[in-house]
């Protein structure tokens, strides 16, 4: 038993019965044509919903230029709205709580993913150099093109997109939002000294840098109220080209200005697992995320990256975290907080799996139970 991960916390307005969380885990199943999810995105999470759990929910582009890869859930169209209340009636069914996590992937993107061919959007005209690439719409491996500059007045209307998919998120049935300002997409890139070139009110200083985000934030908090909204940062991590040389004046100002929002959470991603889904990351002394900042952060604090049971307990025990966030173990073991509950052994993960593809890697991972009677 793992009792500091098994004890109860008050996360907003929720009384979550454990600190196993979901972590929001991009998987490119949903359905081509209309990006909205369906049965099969249903029942896959349904099978990791649990009484008084809370599950993240894939990251979902606000606006159809939010896109970087194939088969991923919008939150913008109706049809969007009715595939995810399909999913969150599966989960509530269930007992279980449920955020949809908001997103726009900027430059992380190519035009083939773009309405009319264009060019990606972000804050500067810097593109994701070094040895990353891209698959294009059509399945090709690319390299990352130059993306399109923001104008000053476009930035306002993808704030509002934001609140419209909050709002959109309010109709398809789930309990809150998480806004991704991580990995190296688009509020991170605002964030950041070498992706934001920027010299009007959006670049420059770190608080002209910080502000996309907070207006983003505030936006969504205008329509779900504060103790429905999180927030996930990554501030040592280098996904998708991103890292900022000295992190921490940046990333404490952005704390500490979310800290005035009295969120539900602050999700805190390691510098162990920056690789976003590409690839294992195993880095050897590098600051612990949520060491840095739990003496910053005046609310729960999610962490994620790399957990297992016993050091997701130390965490929460230590006092460092509140909640833990699995990603990789938790596609493979539906069950996951039961098993390591009760120590059960977990089932391994298949990296090949995790994106695209139907129900082989998604939805047929055995629980425990049924890996004993077979």
């Amino acid at each position: 038993m793992l009792p500091a991960l098994f004890s109860p916390l008050k996360l907003g307005p929720f009384e979550l019965a454990h600190r196993v969380v979901l972590a929001p885990l991009t998987r490119m199943r949903a359905e081509p044509g209309t990006l909205a999810p369906h049965v099969l995105n249903a029942e896959y999470y349904a099978q990791r919903a649990t009484p008084g759990g809370l599950l993240i929910a894939e990251a979902s582009p606000v606006l159809p230029t939010g896109f970087g890869n194939p088969n991923v859930p919008g939150i913008y169209s109706g049809a969007q709205v009715a595939g995810w209340k399909r999913v969150t009636d599966a989960v509530h069914a269930k007992g279980g709580i449920i955020f949809l996590q908001l997103w726009h992937v900027g430059r992380v993107s190519h035009s083939s993913y773009q309405p009319g061919g264009a060019l990606p959007l972000a804050p500067s005209a810097v593109a994701i150099g070094g040895d990353l690439k891209t698959m294009t719409a059509d399945g090709k491996v690319a390299s990352y093109e130059t993306p399109r500059a923001l104008v000053t007045e476009e930035i306002p209307e993808i704030v509002t997109a934001y609140r419209r998919a909050a709002h959109n998120a309010v109709a398809a049935g789930f309990d809150g939002v998480e806004i991704h300002g991580a990995n190296g997409y688009l509020i991170e890139q605002f964030l950041q000294s070498h992706t934001n070139q920027r010299t009007d009110r959006y670049g420059g200083s770190i608080e002209h840098r910080t502000r996309f985000l907070l207006e983003v934030t505030q936006a969504v908090v205008d329509v779900w109220g504060a103790d429905r909204v999180g927030v996930r940062l990554s501030p040592y991590g280098i996904a998708n080209g991103s890292g900022e040389p000295d992190p921490m004046p940046l990333y404490t100002r952005a704390v500490e200005a979310l800290n005035s929002f009295k969120l539900a959470y602050l999700h805190l991603l390691e510098p162990r697992s920056s690789g976003a889904g590409r690839a294992d990351v195993d880095w050897r002394n590098v600051p612990s995320a949520m060491v840095l900042f739990r003496p910053i952060w005046n609310g729960v604090l999610m962490a994620a990256g790399g957990f297992v049971g016993d050091t997701a307990n130390a965490a929460i025990a230590d006092g460092y975290a509140d909640v833990v966030a699995f990603g990789r173990y938790f596609i493979s073991n539906p069950d996951l907080p039961r098993r390591l509950a009760h120590g059960f052994p977990l089932t391994p993960y298949h990296r090949p799996t995790f994106y695209g593809g139907a129900e082989k890697g998604y939805t047929d991972y055995p629980a425990y139970d049924e890996m004993a009677e077979a």
